[in-house]
């Protein structure tokens, strides 16, 4: 990954250690410029949903207590989310549904109706 499209943030990272957490920052945070990364227009496409406005993605890591394992853990969020944006999805094909489908969906549709029908009002 081009290094000019990251920035890095490191930050303490909360949670159980007591003073020593509170001192050293080890959450990491990767923002990727995308337009950087020289990805074709589908792939930024894909990626637009995980994107903030001004093109960059965001990952907050804090899993580990190493800022290095932090950072990996990041960068390889990042490049995992990118290698499924580069996936062409399958086209479905549309399928007729069964004859036996079809009888149970109507089947389930006359049950409800009589369901109903037996809470109107009950005539001597």
């Amino acid at each position: 990954m081009d290094e000019r499209a990251i920035e890095w943030k490191f930050f303490a990272a909360g949670g159980p250690g007591g003073q020593h957490v509170n001192k050293v920052a080890t959450a990491a945070m990767l923002r990727v410029d995308v337009a950087k990364l020289g990805l074709p227009e589908r792939v930024v496409e894909r990626l637009a949903g995980k994107m903030t406005l001004d093109g960059f993605i965001v990952v907050t890591a804090r899993r580990y207590k190493s800022q290095e394992q932090n950072k990996a853990d990041a960068l390889g969020r990042v490049k995992l989310m990118i290698a499924k944006a580069r996936e062409i999805p399958k086209v479905r094909r549309k399928t007729k549904p069964t004859k036996a489908s079809g009888e149970r969906r109507l089947l389930g549709k006359k049950v409800r109706s009589d369901v109903k029908r037996g809470r109107g009002k009950v005539s001597d």
